[in-house]
């Protein structure tokens, strides 16, 4: 385990690194569950869109495709619940008209609830989300309460726009989760994860996928926790898949009240 925070109710947040056409039967998802249930945390974070291949490598949408992504993480879901863990962030592919959407979900006792849509989608080789996914509009959904959490959700490149991890912080958001599906520049994704915890005064806990997609697109791991003043606390990698990080609500609420979180936003 690692224990940054002393004193008062923690709570055990676990963040990962998991493969690439992750299969929620297969042998690589039979060590995950060994490292769950060692890990014994109160709320487990994904990382972005799980199970199956990552079909926004292909540049054209294929429904087939698609719908064999939404089966994947239907089976995955089940095996999720099967974990045991009191609550879990992950996203998944949904229906939306003729596209897909991201839809961020929180599994806590056995009820799923979705908690976000992913709002800023990249176009580029590997991520040709734009083709595959629909662009959510409808703004940041409020903070949820998840195991005596006050929880904020982005998914992947939504954390470049710190503006939002802003709102959450000023909102009383104690920890932002962060599922994503990133290349091999963890740079700058650790910069975004701390940038978004000193700008909002929150825990930013972050999952990764790892590994290469049949067409050749790279992934990176690194899941990380940076504490509410921007401190990294750790970083997943090959050798620890799965880390875990004591979150304390009362170091966030703290935190709200210093710098820069106090600040007040220009009226427009």
């Amino acid at each position: 385990m690692d224990s940054h925070i002393e004193g008062g109710n923690a709570v055990r947040v676990a963040f990962v690194e998991w493969p690439e056409n992750l299969d929620a039967g297969g042998s690589a998802w039979q060590e995950i569950e060994v490292g769950v249930a060692l890990s014994r945390p109160d709320l487990l974070i994904t990382n972005e869109l799980p199970f199956g291949p990552w079909i926004a490598e292909a540049e054209v949408f294929d429904s087939t495709r698609a719908d064999r992504s939404i089966q994947a993480h239907a089976d995955g879901l089940e095996a999720l619940q099967s974990l045991g863990v009191p609550t879990i962030i992950t996203s998944r592919p949904v229906w939306s008209g003729d596209e897909l959407a991201n839809e961020a979900i929180a599994i806590e006792h056995g009820i799923v609830r979705p908690v976000h849509r992913k709002h800023y989608l990249p176009a580029e080789k590997g991520w040709n989300e734009t083709v595959w996914y629909e662009r959510s509009i409808t703004g940041f959904l409020p903070t949820v309460l998840l195991s005596e959490l006050a929880v904020g959700t982005m998914l992947c490149t939504d954390l470049m726009f710190n503006e939002h991890a802003r709102r959450y912080g000023r909102s009383g958001t104690h920890l932002i989760a962060v599922p994503r599906a990133t290349g091999t520049n963890l740079q700058n994704w650790l910069t975004a994860g701390k940038m978004a915890a000193i700008v909002s005064g929150c825990y930013v806990v972050s999952s990764n996928r790892v590994g290469s997609a049949s067409g050749g697109t790279v992934f990176g791991g690194g899941g990380y926790a940076f504490d509410p003043t921007g401190a990294l606390i750790s970083v997943t990698d090959s050798a620890n898949p799965i880390r875990v990080v004591d979150v304390q609500p009362a170091k966030a609420a703290e935190s709200h009240l210093n710098y820069p979180s106090y600040v007040e936003e220009l009226a427009r």
